[in-house]
């Protein structure tokens, strides 16, 4: 059974129900979804896992969140070549740059991602949901 990674920061709740819906698609595909806070995760983790899903909120002028995000995913960059990876968040202004930017940050790294990114402005909205619930199960496959 696939061992999947579900790697996240949210401050207001809504990059949390979009991690949930990742988690549900995760299952529906029949592997192991392993929910781990941002600030618990580290480099040395990685290779516990077959995939990760990586989500967090934009923050500030469209930016990563800072104090426990962003840190924690610049200490994997180096470490995620050839891994499977896909990205969420949510956020309440701008025009998704910040996740434009993560995605080209990741994919520099080496990473594989297993699917295109999944936002939602404020609270996630039904297709939100289900986009994200399709990142589970793609990571899950």
């Amino acid at each position: 059974m696939k061992q999947i990674a579900v790697v996240y920061y949210s401050g207001t709740g809504n990059t949390q129900a979009l991690a949930d819906a990742v988690i549900e698609g995760v299952r529906e595909a029949g592997a192991f979804a392993k929910v781990i806070s941002a600030g618990m995760f580290s480099a040395d983790m990685l290779d516990s896992y077959d995939a990760f899903a990586f989500g967090c909120p934009a923050m500030g002028s469209e930016s990563l969140e800072d104090e426990v995000f962003e840190p924690m995913f610049e200490s994997l960059l180096p470490h995620l070549s050839g891994k499977t990876v896909a990205l969420f968040g949510s956020y309440g202004w701008g025009d998704g740059q910040w996740m434009r930017e993560w995605q080209e940050t990741t994919r520099k790294s080496g990473a594989l991602l297993a699917a295109e990114p999944v936002i939602a402005e404020d609270t996630p909205d039904q297709t939100a949901l289900a986009e994200a619930k399709a990142l589970g199960v793609a990571l899950g496959r």
